[in-house]
C-alpha cells in the first residue's frame, strides 16, 4: 500500500502542532506501508518527500490563493497513492482533487476548524471564506475524516452536519517519550535568566488569539510575586495580537521582576529543559482539538493546568495529572469567554494553588508522564490510521 501525505508543516518548517503530528506520523507509518510526503516549503533531502514552493505568477497573490497554487501543483504527483491523506485547510485542496482525479480515496485529519477560527479573517482578510469552502467542500467529500479528540469529533459535527458521522473517527495525537522526556540545563537556565529556586509558571505556544496567552498575561498579574513567568512564545498571527502581547507583558514587567519572554526559536532538548523546570506548565487555549504541547509538558514530567475545552480534559486528568480550568464559552465560534474576568480570576486561582504545593504539582508531573507513555505513543496510532486507510481503499481496490 502506498499512501501520500499531503502537509503544509514538515521538518524543517514547523510551526505548530500538526506539523509536530505529520511528522511523528509518518515516521511510525514508513514501518509497515510505503509513505509519500508532499509538503509546502524548500527542497528537504528526505527519501520519499517531495517539497513545492508558491508558483511565481502567485508572489502577490492573497495568501489563501498562495495555498491553491501549491496545492495544484502537488494534485498530478499523487498518481499511483492508494489513498491520498491531508492535513489542515491548506493542504485539503490538494487532497480534494487527487481523489477525484485519480479515483482514490481522500482522509481527512482535522486539527483545526475554520468554522471555529473567524478571527483568521484578521490575516486573510476574503481568503478566510476561500480557506473556509476548502475546508468545507473537502471534509464533506472525504471518505474518512478523522479527529484529533473525542472534543474535536463533537466540533466536527457540529460545524458540518451534513457530514455522516460513521465516517467521522478518533485518532489521538501522540507524543514520543523518549525524544521528549526530563532533563536538567542550569546553565540553559541561567542564560535565560531563569531562577530554578523560584516556582514558576511556563507558557509555550504560537502568539494566536486560540491559544489565550493574554487571558493568561492577566491571571499572570494576580499570582504571588514570587511566582516566575516563562514565556516561550512567538509567530504571531497578526501585529494587532502581538501589539496586545507587548503590551500586557510590559505591564507585567512593571509590576514584578521574573517575567522572561523567549521569542526565539527553541531546540526540542532546550524546550525540554524549560518544562522540566516548571512548577507548572499553563494551556490558556480557548480553542485546542487536543494540544500536543501539553503531552510535550507532561512527558518532560511538568504538572499542566489547561482550559477545560475541546480535547484538554481528554489530556489532562484534572486532579491526577495537573488541573483543569472551567470556562464557559460564547457559542459564535470565536471560544471567547462569556464572562472573561471570571475565567481570568479561575486561571490565576488555579495556578496560584498548584504553584503553592510543590509536592502535589511534582506528583501530577509525574502521573502526567506515565500518561503520556502509556496512552499517547505514536506506534499505537500509527496503527490505527493504517487500519482506517485500508478500510477505506477497500472498496476501490
Amino acid at each position: 500500500m502506498r499512501v501520500d501525505i499531503v502537509t503544509k508543516e514538515y521538518p524543517p518548517e514547523i510551526y505548530g502542532g500538526a506539523g509536530v503530528h505529520v511528522t511523528e506520523l509518518v515516521k511510525a507509518l514508513r514501518k509497515s506501508i510505503e509513505v509519500q510526503v508532499r509538503a509546502f516549503g524548500q527542497g528537504r533531502d528526505e527519501a520519499d518527500t517531495s517539497s513545492y514552493t508558491v508558483p511565481v505568477e502567485l508572489g502577490s497573490a492573497n495568501p489563501a490563493i498562495q495555498t491553491l497554487g501549491v496545492d495544484l501543483e502537488i494534485v498530478g504527483d499523487v498518481a499511483g497513492a492508494d489513498v491520498v491523506h491531508s492535513h489542515t485547510w491548506y493542504a485539503n485542496f490538494a487532497g480534494h482533487l487527487a481523489s477525484l482525479l485519480h479515483g482514490i480515496p481522500h482522509v481527512v485529519t482535522a486539527h483545526s476548524l475554520e468554522p471555529l477560527r473567524p478571527w483568521k479573517a484578521e490575516q486573510l482578510g476574503g481568503g478566510y471564506a476561500v480557506s473556509s469552502y476548502i475546508e468545507q467542500t473537502a471534509y464533506e467529500h472525504a471518505a474518512a475524516v478523522v479527529a484529533v479528540s473525542e472534543g474535536m469529533r463533537r466540533d466536527i459535527l457540529r460545524s458540518y452536519p451534513t457530514l455522516d458521522p460513521e465516517k467521522v473517527r478518533v485518532i489521538y495525537n501522540g507524543i514520543d517519550v523518549d525524544a521528549w522526556h526530563p532533563r536538567t540545563d542550569h546553565a540553559l537556565l541561567e542564560r535565560f535568566a531563569i531562577d530554578p529556586n523560584r516556582p514558576s509558571v511556563v507558557f509555550v505556544g504560537r502568539i494566536t488569539r486560540q491559544k489565550g496567552l493574554p487571558y493568561f498575561l492577566r491571571a499572570a498579574a494576580l499570582l504571588p510575586p514570587e511566582v516566575q513567568i516563562v514565556l516561550c512564545a512567538g509567530a504571531p498571527d497578526t501585529p494587532q495580537i502581538m501589539a496586545e502581547v507587548e503590551g500586557l507583558v510590559r505591564d507585567l514587567q512593571r509590576t514584578r521582576d521574573g517575567v522572561v519572554w523567549i521569542d526565539e526559536f527553541l531546540q526540542r532538548d532546550d524546550l525540554c529543559a524549560i518544562l522540566t523546570s516548571a512548577t507548572t506548565f499553563v494551556c490558556p487555549s480557548i480553542y485546542e482539538p487536543l494540544g500536543i504541547v501539553n503531552l510535550e509538558a507532561m512527558a518532560c514530567g511538568a504538572a499542566v493546568v489547561g482550559t477545560a475545552t475541546g480535547g484538554i480534559p481528554e489530556v489532562v486528568v484534572d486532579g491526577v495529572t495537573g488541573r483543569l480550568v472551567p470556562i464557559d464559552q460564547v457559542q459564535d465560534g470565536t471560544g471567547t469567554p462569556t464572562d472573561p474576568d471570571r475565567f481570568v480570576a479561575d486561571l490565576a486561582a488555579t495556578l496560584a494553588e498548584v504553584v503553592a504545593d510543590p509536592e502535589r504539582a511534582r506528583a501530577y508531573g509525574a502521573a502526567g508522564r506515565e500518561r503520556a507513555a502509556t496512552a499517547f505513543s505514536w506506534q499505537a496510532i500509527a496503527d490505527a490510521t493504517e487500519s482506517l486507510y485500508r478500510e477505506v481503499a477497500q472498496p476501490s481496490r
